[in-house]
């Protein structure tokens, strides 16, 4: 298959040719890894000051733990809510830096804003969730209810 029959096959009809369909190809690579795993990495996403932090989801037989990387965000820029068995992790970073000397003055800035949903298996009750923000990150605690708990038994394997 040479190439000029290989990426309309690869875009489906109609696609267009030239220099974009690269870009086309590299945004679709990414939005493939993207769905790829819950658990990736902060990304800045160019021009909207949006980025998306990490987090870590464990279950334990008596809860759920969520951990947030939310480098340079303050405590009271983040909120947390929950809505039935939806967990929502909402904030906003913003950092100024100044230099003056005596040839310049320069100040950076930088935003970012984020939204972090997470499904619940069970509801929780929202007076037994506990979080703590150290350093950075953002730690949650979901209780799991009585009717969540399993009991656990161990099974024999004859053989």
């Amino acid at each position: 298959m040479d190439k000029s029959s290989f990426l309309p096959s690869l875009f489906g009809r109609g696609a267009r040719q030239g220099p974009d369909i690269f870009s086309q190809l590299q945004h679709e690579v990414d939005r493939v890894f993207d769905n790829f795993s819950s658990t990736r990495p902060m990304r800045l996403f160019a021009g909207n000051g949006a980025f998306e932090p990490a987090i870590d989801i464990a279950e334990t037989p008596e809860a759920i733990d969520i951990s947030a990387e939310i480098p340079g965000c303050d405590p009271k820029d983040v909120e947390i809510s929950l809505v039935g068995r939806t967990l929502t992790l909402r904030g906003e970073k913003k950092t100024e830096k100044e230099h003056k000397d005596k040839n310049f003055h320069a100040v950076e800035r930088s935003y970012g804003a984020f939204v972090r949903t997470v499904p619940l298996p069970y509801a929780v009750d929202p007076a037994k969730v506990e979080a703590n923000f150290d350093k950075g990150v953002l730690k949650v605690h979901l209780p799991k209810p009585p009717e969540a708990k399993e009991d656990v038994k161990k099974i024999p394997i004859k053989g």
